[in-house]
């Protein structure tokens, strides 16, 4: 037998086995340590490093803050794994130790580049400050070791537990999403305030992948996943009230607030294209203007001053007007579906979406205002407090725009219940099954074209009634706001997120909000970064963020449940052996 390997029941591991958890150990002391060590030799240019881990004022090396807290973490959280008999230790460990390097490398690499040079983050001058060093070295040990205790399969947990423990597991878990998103937003910083707010930003996400890494590895995320399932209703209910609660965080501002709103407009009109892409296979490129097309219709109804209907009307009236209009164009657009699919169908998309673009744009049929636009728009209002104001609850004050969030939310919740019941109905099987297979489809007797074109309809409908709320909102309807690219970001966000999947259209749509605005600070390079991050995604998650299981199944070689097809095949012959 090949001294290089050892058998066991979860496969071969390298030559690194029999150092697999002295390297662990090592790792998580290394982690630890450099949690308290300083990590900048001098003060840079444009200010003191975060964290008070300037050598200058390291003066309380254990009052951990920002970065240097998530170090620390990371390597209490390796040596519990260690020594802790924890489900799939070596996939647990790799992952921590994945985040560790993250974090380490982000934060030196950038001090290396601002600060002057390799003795910013070594020694200078006599100084010493080996933070990064520490913690890149204390990484890279983690993932040896993962790899050197085995990458098992991912923890399965199959114990039960009571309704109410469910609750409370459920509750506690809810709350540490809302904490984290809150943390994921106001890490850094907001705009300039914070010349490094764009490093410390990322350095936050390595930390968060690591954590959530590991988090699925020990087979929790699965667990909650499937405990969610099983408690729907009440975890439905958890999910909007922690949404609701948002503004009673720190990211409870009113420039986190536009912000989440933005999110959540677009989150609703991503899941509407989830409907005609995710569930029904037809790639629409022209899907923004739907939305413009409802934004337009509410905006000539709202009673603004350049708006040519001359009648005003309540708000749900005008948004219910503009989602049947838009629902209209959607079952026109789709009627050419009965004819060509594909890229061709690709094609008709994109000429509706620029038809509809240059029709604004040069106001024919004196609706748009052309280049001039729909200024004016008046706000929201309900029982006197206009929504664009700042909201007062008892002795708590709430930033201006509070109220469109909680208004956007309750739209969110309601076209992701459209979407839940559609996608399990019997239509929605029906879709399902053309996006697999058209012409198997309609020998089963499936009317593809009635289906194809309903998916349209309903998809322009959602669209349509974000974009009135997108009108009210922003107080103004361009032709601007719906070009093409848009199209692109909103399809993107599906993909992104898992075609077919509720949550993943709004993470999808929520990233690709958010990290243009965290990574202002790296200017012309944001873009670059952006794109890169897209395509590693990518490449290591075809199925989205939060794929559908189906697609799952389809791109990532796993069963519906999640677990790899590999691993499935191998199971009999480990318990043979």
């Amino acid at each position: 037998m090949s001294t290089s390997t050892v058998s066991t029941p979860s496969g071969q591991r390298s030559a690194l086995a029999s150092l697999g958890k002295p390297f662990a150990a090592v790792a998580g002391v290394l982690g630890i340590v450099a949690a308290l060590l300083p990590w900048v030799t001098f003060s840079l240019n444009d200010g003191n490093w975060p964290d008070k881990s300037t050598l200058q004022f390291f003066d309380a090396p254990f009052a951990v803050t920002g970065f240097r807290w998530h170090v620390l973490l990371l390597g209490i959280f390796i040596l519990i794994a260690t020594f802790a008999p924890v489900p799939s230790k070596g996939r647990v460990i790799r992952w921590l130790g994945w985040g560790l390097v993250a974090v380490s490398f982000i934060n030196g690499a950038y001090i290396t580049n601002k600060g002057g040079g390799f003795g910013a983050i070594t020694a200078a001058d006599g100084a010493f400050a080996f933070g990064s060093v520490a913690g890149l070295i204390g990484g890279v040990l983690a993932i040896l070791a993962g790899y050197g205790i085995g990458i098992e399969p991912v923890g399965e947990w199959k114990f039960k537990i009571s309704t109410p423990v469910a609750y409370l597991v459920l509750l506690l878990s809810f709350a540490g999403v809302l904490l984290a998103v809150a943390a994921m937003l106001t890490t850094g910083g907001v705009g300039t305030s914070n010349p490094y707010a764009g490093a410390i930003f990322l350095s936050f996400l390595g930390f968060a992948a690591g954590v959530l890494g590991a988090l699925s590895g020990v087979g929790y995320i699965r667990w909650l996943s499937k405990l969610s399932e099983e408690h729907r209703v009440f975890s439905v209910i958890v999910l909007a009230a922690c949404a609701l609660l948002l503004p009673f965080t720190d990211a409870g501002n009113e420039y986190w607030m536009t912000v989440a709103a933005n999110i959540g407009i677009y989150a609703a009109t991503a899941i509407g294209l989830n409907i005609v892409v995710g569930l029904a296979g037809l790639l629409d490129l022209g899907y923004v203007a739907f939305m413009g097309i409802g934004a337009l219709v509410a905006a000539n109804f709202s009673g603004a001053a350049a708006a040519n209907f001359g009648i005003t009307l309540p708000f749900p009236l005008a948004a219910a007007i503009a989602a049947i209009v838009a629902g209209i164009f959607g079952a026109i657009v789709g009627s050419p579906t009965l004819r060509v699919r594909g890229d061709y169908l690709a094609i008709v998309t994109l000429a509706f979406g620029e038809i509809f673009t240059r029709s604004a744009q040069n106001d024919i049929g004196s609706l748009t205002n052309g280049s001039n636009a729909i200024p004016g728009i008046p706000p929201l209002s309900l029982f006197g407090a206009e929504f664009n104001k700042e909201f007062s609850i008892g002795a708590v004050k709430l930033p201006a725009g509070v109220l469109y969030y909680v208004l956007i939310v309750l739209l969110v919740a309601a076209t992701m219940a459209v979407f839940a019941n559609l996608k399990f109905s019997r239509i929605g099987r029906a879709w399902i099954a053309i996006r697999e297979d058209e012409d198997a489809a309609r020998a089963m007797g499936i009317k593809t074209g009635q289906a194809k074109i309903l998916a349209f309809l309903i998809g322009a409908m959602l669209a349509g009634l974000a974009g009135a709320v997108f009108a009210h909102k922003n107080g103004t309807v361009s032709y601007e706001s719906f070009k093409f690219l848009e199209s692109v970001t909103l399809l993107a966000a599906v993909i992104l997120g898992g075609m077919g999947s509720i949550p993943g259209a709004v993470l999808g749509a929520a990233l690709l909000f958010v990290l243009p605005e965290k990574l202002r600070d790296f200017e012309e390079y944001r873009l670059m970064i952006f794109g890169l991050a897209l395509i590693v995604i990518m490449r290591f998650r075809p199925q989205g963020l939060i794929p559908d299981r189906h697609r799952r199944a389809e791109l990532a070689d796993e069963d519906v449940g999640g677990v790899p097809v590999d691993e499935v095949h191998e199971a009999p012959k480990e318990a043979k052996a």
